[in-house]
């Protein structure tokens, strides 16, 4: 027997007579999969994010410059777009329940394997195996939400959803920087991995395979919600690989992902270097610094939120217009982060709540919910995995054009190391000008099921 098949979907099972039955099994395994989904890949970000609270004790203490770690970062990204392809292909085949907690156990144990290391072609390796297995997560979601939750209730769910990134960010900048503030740079991996291996067993007892698996009907002749479809005909009758290919056939995608990676680039500036930059530019101590920026758990967590239920329910599933919205909203914060001069404490920590709350939102679109709105079910796991290649590559991008900036603009001074962030600033900002536009080209693409 093929010890591989452990991670494949089982087979469809014939359909429960009672619907009461039905309708009580789908209320109870919809639940545990969200939390499983949010939760779970929420805290699987901090196996994610460690590596930006602990840059400057490692630059500090001699180990690796910035140079160096804009390296070992890119590898994280350029490995998790190589991994969010293939591993949404093939979630699109798996059982849920064992792939996303394998994914999540490895990258928790990587994360460990990282306390120990010093040497640049280790950390590499090993924070790009990490990357790989971070991979699992984004593309569960979106199978688990594409085969749980119809097309009419898919923005809010998506928006809830969303929230894990804000809630893996903010545990990250604060619970992890005062871990690194009291016990050392190791304890930034150490307290990651350890939270992971717990999460890894949640995961497993709270997901689910697919609906036809447990003998429930497709969730959208449950809902008798098929979209733009008559019921049963919600998906194509080709097989599962014909219709995931199909995907690359739609020019929209090609746009939305370059719109998506052109966003992360900002998402990623931010969440790997913003803490250097608060505390080398404006001053603030690691968890002064870890704080303002846990402020986008809240603003993210609303913003994600408001995203979804507002495309829903104010334009009637249309993402475009919202886009636009919460794209000028995280341009604005940008502005008031880099180009206000001493504003203050509190001054920063509302252009911070203003950036987080844009951002998530567009990270919620771009990143997979429009996506999603385009193309057939069966494909939801593929095309989360082709707009996370063109995402996170962007994201490995900025990794390696950051550090490079940064390094050239730093000097040491009598013994003191001092940063210029001109040019970085102005790579992070047009980056979001970049996919406002692109992202506005797609004001009228038509949405299916």
């Amino acid at each position: 027997m093929n010890p591989l098949r452990i991670f494949l979907t089982g087979p469809d099972v014939p359909q429960l007579a009672s619907r009461d039955e039905i309708d009580r099994l789908y209320k109870r395994h919809r639940l545990r999969i969200m939390l499983a989904i949010t939760i779970g890949y929420g805290l699987l970000y901090t196996c994610r994010l460690a590596l930006s609270v602990v840059k400057k004790p490692l630059i500090d203490g001699g180990i690796f410059t910035p140079e160096q770690l804009g390296i070992i970062g890119s590898a994280i990204f350029y490995a998790y777009a190589f991994g969010k392809l293939t591993n949404g292909f093939l979630a699109d085949h798996m059982n849920l329940k064992v792939f996303f907690a394998f994914g999540v156990l490895m990258s928790a144990l990587l994360n460990i394997g990282m306390s120990f290391s010093t040497v640049l072609w280790a950390s590499v390796l090993l924070w790009g195996l990490n990357g790989w297995f971070q991979g699992f997560g984004a593309p569960t979601g979106a199978v688990a939400m594409a085969n749980w939750f119809a097309g009419h209730e898919r923005g809010r769910i998506y928006g809830i959803w969303s929230t894990a990134h804000a809630i893996g960010e903010g545990l990250t900048f604060v619970g992890v920087a005062a871990m690194v503030t009291f016990f050392g740079w190791r304890a930034g991996f150490w307290g990651p991995g350890l939270l992971c291996i717990v999460v890894a067993w949640g995961v497993y007892v709270l997901m689910r395979d697919r609906p036809q698996t447990l003998g429930l009907p497709t969730v959208a002749d449950w809902k008798g919600d098929h979209v733009g479809s008559s019921a049963g005909e919600e998906e194509p009758k080709e097989g599962t690989w014909v219709t995931q290919r199909s995907i690359l056939k739609i020019p929209a995608i090609w746009v939305l992902a370059l719109s998506s990676s052109m966003i992360y680039v900002t998402r990623y500036a931010i969440n790997s270097w913003g803490i250097l930059y608060l505390q080398e530019a404006k001053g603030y101590s690691l968890i002064q610094a870890g704080g303002i920026l846990s402020v986008n758990t809240v603003a993210g967590i609303l913003g994600a939120v408001a995203y979804g239920f507002s495309s829903d329910k104010l334009f009637n599933a249309r993402r475009p217009p919202v886009n636009l919205i919460f794209a000028v909203m995280e341009l604005v914060g940008l502005f008031m982060i880099f180009l206000v001069p001493n504003g203050g404490t509190t001054f920063m920590t509302v252009a911070f709540f203003i950036y987080g709350f844009g951002l998530t939102g567009l990270v919620t679109a771009l990143g997979g919910l429009f996506a999603l709105d385009i193309v057939p079910r069966k494909a939801a796991g593929a095309v989360m995995g082709f707009v996370g290649v063109f995402s996170y590559i962007g994201a490995g991008i900025q990794e390696r054009v950051s550090g490079l900036l940064i390094d050239r603009g730093s000097l040491i001074v009598d013994g003191v190391r001092t940063y210029d962030f001109t040019y970085v600033i102005w790579f992070w900002i047009g980056s979001s000008v970049l996919s406002m536009i692109l992202a506005a080209t797609l004001w009228r693409v038509q949405v299916r099921d």
